[in-house]
């Protein structure tokens, strides 16, 4: 089995079907004695220029290891998905598990504050003396 990164664009009036439609492509990534190493939901950004006349889509990428055949399937439900803009399939030497930049943060990241580092404090300066 290869190793494979896709990365799919839905349609921004999707956006709460994008958790069903990855869990929908794990499972027939598994069913075929794949693995899913990877799963990243990238959420609503920006396009670099307009598809159909939208100009915002919801990103996700997955990162599996399976066979041709279910990669073929995979492609074929992207294709007569109306909800995925675009997708992108890219074979890749090696599993890669590490979590990009891009990756949405999760709820508990986010809330937590951030602790502010104070700058050391200068020693007192001795006031200059006066000639008596």
């Amino acid at each position: 089995m290869r190793h494979y990164e896709i990365v799919f664009l839905v349609h921004p009036d999707q956006s709460s079907q994008v958790g069903s439609m990855i869990e929908r492509y794990r499972s027939i990534v598994e069913a075929s004695s794949g693995v899913v190493h990877r799963v990243e939901d990238w959420g609503r950004r920006h396009l670099a220029y307009p598809i159909n006349k939208i100009h915002k889509a919801h990103y996700a990428m997955m990162n599996v290891e399976c066979s041709g055949e279910a990669l073929a399937e995979l492609e074929s439900l992207f294709k007569f998905n109306d909800a995925v803009l675009r997708n992108l399939v890219i074979r890749r030497p090696e599993a890669i598990t590490e979590f990009s930049s891009l990756a949405v943060k999760p709820a508990e990241e986010v809330a937590a504050p951030a602790v502010e580092e104070k700058p050391a404090e200068k020693p007192a300066e001795k006031p200059a003396e006066k000639p008596a």
